[in-house]
């Protein structure tokens, strides 16, 4: 199964061609758009519950160590770090997709009815439904996939600049410093009498 990442990327390069297809300032087509989008978040909304009711019935109970990131604006405090169930975990994985379809949904209202835009209502009438049947929690309670990797509670959330910020691991250094001296007598080759008489010297 390919990663959301992927399947977005697809997802969007797909949208972006058929937007160049059709007409989005036709008035039937601006209606299907529409229906379109309504029928995703109505979809994506059930597909939610449906996964809420398979936790409940699961009820895992099992302890799961959860860490808040710092906040970058107040490096001054620490992680926040609490432990909860796996099922009040994606409870609140659930509860948070919910809250950010409604979002999406405020947002696409207003740059589509008040500031009269149609292509991004088209580039996202289908992503409330997708991000839905691939969210990590639906992928583990309705199509039965193993909490490994990426689904690993509690789930990672990389950002966009982790990549630039990530410290690089240390090194092996290699130590310059001559080794110390050995207990172990020095052989010397005498090639003439100078050098023979240095050594007898010593």
């Amino acid at each position: 199964m390919l990663s959301p990442a992927v399947t977005n990327i697809i997802f969007m390069l797909v949208m972006m061609q058929l937007s160049r297809r059709i007409d989005l300032e036709n008035e039937q087509n601006i209606m299907y758009i529409r229906t379109a989008y309504v029928v995703s978040i109505v979809s994506a909304y059930l597909v939610y519950q449906l996964v809420k009711q398979k936790i409940n019935n699961k009820n895992d109970l099992t302890k799961i160590k959860v860490v808040s990131p710092k906040n970058p604006m107040k490096p001054e405090e620490s992680e926040k770090v609490t432990y909860m169930t796996v099922k009040d975990y994606d409870l609140d994985q659930i509860n948070q997709a919910v809250k950010s379809i409604w979002t999406g949904v405020a947002m696409m209202g207003v740059m589509h009815f008040y500031m009269k835009f149609t292509n991004p209502l088209f580039m996202q009438c289908l992503n409330p439904i997708k991000g839905a049947l691939e969210h990590n929690v639906t992928r583990l309670n309705l199509w039965g996939a193993k909490p490994e990797g990426d689904l690993q509670r509690p789930f990672k959330t990389a950002g966009f600049l982790d990549a630039f910020t990530k410290k690089p691991e240390p090194q092996p250094v290699e130590s310059s410093a001559a080794p110390a001296a050995s207990n172990e007598p020095k052989i010397v080759e005498l090639n003439d009498e100078k050098t023979t008489a240095t050594v007898a010297a010593e």
